[in-house]
């Protein structure tokens, strides 16, 4: 098993600005924080093996989910070897870098066991190396995520938090268009096709780092996207999750040299997509197989005289399918959960090993995320659960029941706890990591001061004329209403640490008339995070209604895609008719 999740801070570093000239100096006085500024003598060469030698190494620190990035890798022909010493790292032909989590806590571990020398060594020998994500911004000075906390210091520059106050959601989550320059190398087949972000914290251009960016995203203002220098590459979105276009970016870096022709690649991206998600709903039948099913209003069971339960598919062959057809993300609902024992649920594992080896888009999985203590009275934090989950493929972790008491729990008391699966998972793994889905059903009053929860005027009214409603949120599966309303559970799980709201409607789950609209505006109005609209899709024109009447970021459907009644790429030709741009 790998290492677990590393939850605690390092140690914050005297901070130094990013002028050349202090930046040296620090560097200097700091080893760990490596030498000096890499030459500018820097020139492209294909790594020694790359004819031969089908190895690549993987620096690996046991956080987050890296095994999309090593299926990418064997699926381009590669085998994987991973960093075990800091030889490891000074002995690879190439080298690849794929950091998940929080700055500060992966200095911390890069530090300690003598990596992050290493790491400095290895890229000012201009050995071809790929870092992702972290594995970029963690190249800069420093970082504000925790505080200051100091860098490798390669490249000059902080990283900061996305601005929210120009109306930017954060974290930004989805597929966004790049700005390429000149000599990027292995974004030459990108174009103007999306690549896919996840992240709360960007490194910003300067005069002091231009010689480094290969391409820069405008979301809210233009941050870097990608930096190079001879044959040291590395990006903040996400590769092994950007789909075919991503494996070229792959494929460009272990291959170097390969007769790859240099063509214009088709593509209409200009700014962030909206997103079409499709849903499986996953549980055991009564036989005991896995299967994808669907409710109506949360009913799976057909309604016969042997009141079976629905049955759409088989999970990783439907993934693969979504995948295929240009899903952007594929979300996995294990609707049973295993309450008792959420860690024996191995096929839903296995589910997320399978599903990981094909999907190279992102994978959300929910359903057990909680505390637990197993018959023999072994306790499992929730955060070990999601743990398992992450390594097994999960790109990102839903949460529901367990969201909505740690809520009531924040409101009743005003105090963080810091104990919930929310606050555990969002501290260790960043909010960017965590979905809270929410389950309300509408509640319909005559007037808006009947109840204390935030109320809306209501486009149709009740059954008795009704011009007002709250939304009562549930859990267990919709079985269980709460004191609570979905407009207080969003701000309050926002302010606790989700990174993304999943809006599921109760009322509207497989009637097929479109989404809640008053719900995801009053929702995605009230959060600055993204927010997902779900439950009620039927047709094509419900996706663009929900995107040009509300501020949702994305769209999920399940049973229209299930029985192929409404095709994701005909929802996508829909919305690009619309004006509405999205990934193709």
């Amino acid at each position: 098993m790998e290492a677990p999740p590393i939850v605690s801070p390092t140690k914050t570093l005297p901070f130094r600005s990013a002028s050349p000239s202090s930046s040296l100096l620090f560097r200097r006085k700091h080893r760990l924080n490596c030498c000096r500024r890499p030459s500018r003598s820097f020139t492209v060469r294909a790594s020694s093996a790359a004819g031969d030698d089908s190895v690549v190494t993987l620096l690996d620190y046991g956080a987050g989910n890296v095994r999309s990035v090593r299926n990418a890798i064997r699926r381009l022909g590669f085998q994987v070897k991973d960093v075990q010493t800091p030889k490891d790292i000074l002995n690879a032909d190439r080298l690849i870098f794929p950091g998940v989590g929080a700055f500060a806590a992966a200095m911390d571990v890069l530090s300690k066991n003598g990596m992050a020398e290493a790491l400095c060594e290895y890229i000012e020998k201009d050995q071809p190396f790929l870092g992702i994500c972290l594995g970029l911004q963690l190249l800069f000075e420093s970082s504000e995520e925790k505080g200051q906390v100091s860098g490798l210091g390669l490249i000059p520059g902080v990283v900061g938090r996305f601005d929210s106050s120009n109306g930017v959601r954060v974290p930004h989550i989805g597929w966004n268009a790049l700005q390429i320059r000149e000599d990027s190398l292995i974004l030459d087949d990108v174009g103007t096709h999306h690549v896919y972000f996840v992240h709360s914290y960007r490194a910003m251009p300067s005069d002091d780092n231009k010689e480094w960016v290969s391409s820069t995203c405008n979301y809210g203002d233009n941050f870097i996207a990608s930096v190079r220098r001879g044959n040291v590459h590395a990006v903040q979105f996400h590769p092994e999750k950007s789909g075919d276009v991503g494996l070229s970016i792959l494929r460009r870096f272990l291959y170097p040299n390969s007769p790859l022709e240099k063509k214009p690649t088709e593509g209409k991206g200009s700014k962030l997509a909206k997103r079409v998600i499709a849903c499986l709903d996953v549980r055991t039948n009564d036989k005991g197989d896995l299967v994808v099913t669907k409710g109506d209003q949360y009913d799976v069971r057909e309604h016969t005289k042997e009141n079976e339960v629905r049955e759409l598919g088989k999970p990783v062959e439907l993934a693969g399918q979504y995948y295929t057809d240009g899903a952007d993300e594929v979300s996995f609902l294990n609707i049973t959960g295993f309450r008792d024992f959420p860690l024996g649920d191995l096929p839903m594992l296995q589910v997320l090993r399978y599903a990981s080896e094909n999907v190279f888009v992102p994978l959300t999985v929910g359903g057990g995320i909680r505390d637990f203590t197993d018959a023999t009275g072994r306790h499992y934090s929730s955060l070990e659960v999601a743990s398992e989950y992450f390594r097994c493929g999960a790109d990102k972790i839903s949460i529901g029941s367990d969201a909505v008491y740690a809520a009531e729990e924040y409101l009743r008391t005003g105090v963080k706890s810091g104990k919930s699966s929310l606050e555990q998972i969002s501290r260790v793994y960043g909010n960017q990591a965590v979905v809270v889905s929410i389950d309300p059903c509408r509640v319909y009053v005559k007037n808006q001061n009947d109840v204390k929860f935030k109320t809306i005027r209501v486009t149709n009214p009740g059954p008795n004329g009704e011009e007002y409603a709250w939304y009562q949120c549930t859990v267990s599966g919709g079985r269980e209403g709460r004191p609570i309303g979905a407009y207080e559970l969003a701000k309050a799980v926002e302010e606790l640490g989700a990174g993304e709201i999943l809006l599921n409607c109760i009322d509207c789950d497989g009637q097929g008339k479109g989404f809640d609209i008053d719900l995801v505006k009053l929702i995605s109005d009230a959060v600055t995070i993204p927010v997902i609209a779900s439950s009620g899709a039927g047709g094509v024109e419900h996706f663009s209604e929900v995107f040009m009447k509300t501020n949702a970021s994305a769209a999920l459907a399940a049973g229209i895609f299930h029985r192929k009644e409404v095709p994701i790429h005909s929802v996508k030709e829909h919305l690009l008719k619309e004006g509405i741009e999205v990934r193709i």
